[in-house]
């Protein structure tokens, strides 16, 4: 059964370890990795998920047209693990600027839309950005705002969500 399993938790509370424990249950595996190397924390944090998965998965890099890398996912691919929404929002406001809400509200239709049939099991993992407090600036702000709606309209799509919580899975659906 191909399910759609959202996965969410604050900065290191688990949920990459979680999801990448639910992906290793099956024997063909896709990491679809949104993350770009714009320095070299950033180098070093991609390096650290890479030794973390191991090779046993293809890895697929698309840090803008999500929806698109899914479609495209091999024949034969039995799980998907997203890493992540929260970047590939980022990544997004980063290209659009002042067009991003739009672009966003676009890309997220488009993801939903294959969330709807998916090609396999897809496990997306997202950060919990609305936890803590109000950013003072309105970039901040809204990146907060739509990262938000981002996770709760692939969260109501999803068949399973899970949040993490000092590395313990609460099952939310």
């Amino acid at each position: 059964m191909k399910r759609v399993v959202f996965v969410t938790g604050g900065a290191r509370s688990g949920k990459s370890s979680f999801a990448l424990n639910l992906a290793l249950r099956f024997q063909s595996r896709v990491f679809l990795a949104t993350a770009q190397a714009f320095d070299l924390e950033m180098e070093e944090r991609i390096q650290k998920h890479r030794d973390e998965r191991g090779t046993g998965f293809t890895t697929v890099e698309e840090p803008v047209n999500l929806a698109g890398a899914l479609r495209e996912i091999p024949a034969g691919t039995e799980v998907v693990l997203v890493d992540c929404l929260t970047v590939w929002t980022g990544n997004l406001m980063h290209r659009f600027g002042d067009e991003s809400k739009e672009m966003i509200e676009k890309e997220t239709a488009a993801l939903l839309s294959v969330l709807e049939s998916p090609p396999c099991t897809i496990v997306l993992v997202s950060n919990e950005v609305g936890m803590g407090i109000v950013p003072e600036n309105a970039m901040a702000r809204k990146f907060r705002d739509l990262a938000g709606r981002v996770n709760q309209k692939v969260a109501a799509a999803a068949t399973e969500a899970y949040l993490l919580c000092s590395g313990l899975p609460i099952q939310l659906k």
